[in-house]
């Protein structure tokens, strides 16, 4: 049996080539064509046809009558069990929403990890005219960002490099975000300016489980106009005072 290069057989292949079909579908691209998906993501013609088949019988994909594919019907059972996994109890809620009123109005949120990515699973919308937007589910790298400096601190050297690797920076980022990672787990936060986005800062914290383990960051993002060295001193209490607060509500990881 042929190997994929992580050491899974053809059979997790498929599943990964049916995972980056079905990842293709965003807010900007809710329809596609099977050329689309063709063109997208170079595999033969035959593969993608193959692939769409087996999607559609699993209710995952959907033929319009155009003809252009869509999400489908099945979709909706997975994505009202996370959703109802994942809603923050209202003490939670309630934790972001003075996170970022003590703030000043600027927007709260909560990362979790997921191999090199971080995801946001729960936010709340600063005051402020101009500011950062995130939508919930969005993934962003792990290599960029306060957050998920948070989230790989206590980590083994080994998901440092693979973060760092995933960021295509070359040889020489790995000890720099190695650097980064070893001051956010010694002094229990993190701030960033413009590491994934020009003029975007954050400021995180980590979010423990019964063990002690980091399970999430949350943290308060915006524009490096406002994020000077004066404020983020004073975001910093709030910040870690709500991390402690959104820790021993255990919530993180989805309900029973």
């Amino acid at each position: 049996m042929q190997q994929t290069p992580g050491g899974g057989g053809e059979g997790v292949r498929s599943v990964l080539r049916a995972l980056d079909l079905l990842a293709l579908f965003d807010e900007t691209h809710r329809s596609r064509t099977v050329r689309e998906l063709i063109d997208a993501t170079g595999l033969p013609k035959s593969t993608v046809v193959r692939l769409v088949a087996t999607l559609e019988q699993r209710g995952l994909l959907w033929t319009r009558a155009d003809g252009r594919l869509a999400p489908g019907a099945g979709m909706l059972r997975w994505a009202q069990l996370a959703q109802d996994a994942w809603q923050l109890p209202a003490e939670a809620v309630e934790c972001l929403r003075s996170l970022s009123e003590e703030s000043g109005g600027e927007s709260s949120r909560i990362y979790v990890r997921q191999g090199v990515s971080r995801l946001c699973v729960a936010q709340h919308e600063g005051t402020q005219q101009l500011r950062h937007v995130v939508r919930i589910g969005e993934a962003m790298p792990l290599w960029a960002g306060a957050s998920g400096h948070v989230l790989l601190a206590g980590s083994p050297p080994e998901d440092v490099r693979a973060a760092a690797a995933a960021a295509g920076r070359g040889p020489d980022f790995g000890p720099v975000l190695a650097e980064r990672v070893r001051r956010a787990e010694e002094q229990g936060w993190a701030v960033s300016h413009g590491e994934r986005e020009d003029g975007v800062s954050a400021v995180a914290a980590p979010v423990t489980d019964a063990t002690g383990r980091v399970a999430a960051a949350v943290g308060l993002g915006g524009p490096t106009s406002r994020f000077t060295r004066e404020r983020v001193e004073g975001f910093l209490p709030v910040v870690l005072k709500v991390a402690e607060q959104l820790s021993k509500l255990q919530f993180i990881g989805g309900r029973p």
